[in-house]
């Protein structure tokens, strides 16, 4: 079993934050601590009711040094922690609007660009699996069609194809389909040509 904290919830103490980011950032330990502990104060004031959570002021991060200590690559990973969009943002491109550089708009913007890729993703990961058993069925149908209603079913028209819902398939209907399922599955079907078939 992999020893490595979770990561998907706001249970982490600041000792696990500041081992997590020591898997991938060597050195600055007081940093990583330092924020570390403010994550973890974040964390708990929104587990506050709504009216203690105005009275306790949440505190920024403001990280100083010279270039390649590793100030990007710890709000990259503490974001990622965090649950968080991350944007690196170049301030000498931003000024006031109207004489060079960059709207200062756009970092809001490029924000909640990234908010709704990072929302985007998660959903796919979501309903990851329940899309490839959808896709399996509809493979499956196409291999071992289901049986279709009696004459004199319910249609909506004359000549139209139906299927008998409330048929019970066979046991050796449900086998073949089971082993079609595991067929597929373990990509035992993938080198096999299946004409009429259509990928969607």
């Amino acid at each position: 079993m992999s020893s490595k904290p979770d990561t998907s919830n706001s249970t982490m103490t600041p000792r696990e934050i500041v081992q997590e980011l020591d898997r991938h950032i060597v050195g600055q330990h007081a940093a990583k601590r330092a924020v570390a502990i403010a994550l973890r104060n974040r964390w708990r004031r929104m587990q506050l009711q709504p009216d203690l959570r105005d009275e306790v002021m949440p505190k920024n991060i403001l990280m100083i040094g010279p270039t390649g200590v590793g100030k990007t690559e710890i709000a990259r990973r503490l974001a990622t922690l965090a649950n968080a969009p991350f944007v690196k943002v170049e301030a000498t491109r931003f000024t006031e609007v109207g004489y060079v550089g960059k709207d200062v708009e756009q970092i809001v913007r490029d924000l909640a660009d990234t908010a709704v890729k990072m929302y985007r993703e998660q959903a796919k990961v979501r309903v990851r699996t329940q899309a490839e058993e959808r896709a399996e069925d509809r493979i499956l149908d196409a291999l071992l069609p289901r049986r279709e209603a009696p004459a004199g079913g319910f249609g909506f028209g004359a000549g139209s194809t139906t299927v008998d819902i409330g048929a019970e398939p066979s046991s050796k209907e449900t086998e073949t389909r089971q082993k079609l399922r595991r067929q597929l599955r373990n990509g035992e079907l993938a080198a096999q040509l299946l004409p009429g078939l259509r990928f969607l």
